[in-house]
């Protein structure tokens, strides 16, 4: 009896302490959560300045014509493209009107250029066997004639400077990150130069030994064109008022021409006229900072 007492009384004490750990509540530890961070927003409205340098991809499609200016007859005419290629830099300066993600501004901009290329022309001269070439006649003797000789025409030109004055619309892909494209006007200066170069055969008609006089003709002129601008940029802010931009640009200035009267005799005998025809553009790519006067 004393046994079975004793052996309860141990199973009693094992079972106890657990179902009382049982009914225990387990203390829940509070911890507090991390702040959430809260992106306080960029407003991109009001006005801005900055500076901006790039490289420009200039073009120049030209046509170079040789005309006899007795009658205006065209006697011959070579197109072909040349680049205008070079350093760009400036300055720009604009207004943003922001709603919700979509930002619509006002941008005009100034830059100079080191954009430079040349092209050059030739009006053939006497095809073997023949007296007078393309451009200038040839001397004919009694028993022999000296064939005309071809005329060389260098043709060089160079952005000086050009602006634009376009409108921007853009999206705010991210409070800072602003995606865009802008276009409108746009307006710059041309500067052309040229150079003839031709060898005027003559002498006694009927006598042999022919004359051979070089003779030269240069030109230098400038002139200020209007014509259209677009392209894309994106641009960030990366603090309240200060943001930098990649943009690209494309520029059509239209059109410019020109014609020199040379010493080099046509034909006709007459003076002959080198003319030229250049429709000039550019692709500009350029890296810009701006400074926004209201930051957020």
């Amino acid at each position: 009896m004393t046994r079975t007492m004793l052996v309860a009384a141990a199973i009693g004490m094992l079972i106890i302490p657990r179902a009382f750990a049982a009914d225990m509540a387990v203390p829940r530890i509070y911890t507090k959560a991390p702040p959430v961070a809260v992106d306080p927003g960029y407003n991109w409205s009001g006005f801005y300045a900055g500076l901006n340098i790039g490289y420009g991809w200039g073009r120049s499609a030209t046509t170079a014509d040789f005309i006899d200016s007795e009658g205006g007859a065209l006697l011959s005419s070579s197109a072909g493209t040349f680049n205008l290629d070079g350093l760009t830099g400036g300055g720009q300066i604009g207004f943003n009107w922001q709603r919700d993600v979509f930002v619509v501004g006002l941008e005009t901009d100034f830059q100079g250029s080191g954009q430079k290329g040349s092209i050059d022309a030739l009006c053939a001269g006497a095809p073997a066997g023949l007296q007078d070439g393309v451009c200038m006649p040839g001397h004919r003797g009694d028993n022999t004639f000296d064939p005309a000789l071809p005329v060389a025409f260098n043709l060089t030109q160079k952005l000086d400077w050009f602006g634009t004055v376009r409108g921007r619309l853009g999206v705010a892909v991210t409070p800072r990150v602003l995606f865009y494209g802008t276009g409108g006007l746009a307006y710059g200066r041309v500067s052309t130069s040229g150079s003839v170069n031709a060898i005027n055969v003559g002498g006694t008609p009927g006598a042999d030994g022919g004359t051979f006089t070089p003779v030269t003709a240069s030109f230098s002129s400038s002139t200020t064109k209007v014509g259209w601008s677009a392209g894309a940029g994106i641009e960030g802010a990366f603090s309240d008022n200060w943001s930098a931009r990649l943009e690209y640009l494309y520029v059509d200035l239209g059109t410019v021409s020109g014609s020199l009267a040379t010493p080099a005799i046509a034909l006709s005998g007459a003076p002959l006229v080198v003319g030229y025809r250049s429709h000039v553009t550019d692709n500009i790519l350029r890296f810009g900072v701006n400074y926004r006067f209201s930051g957020t």
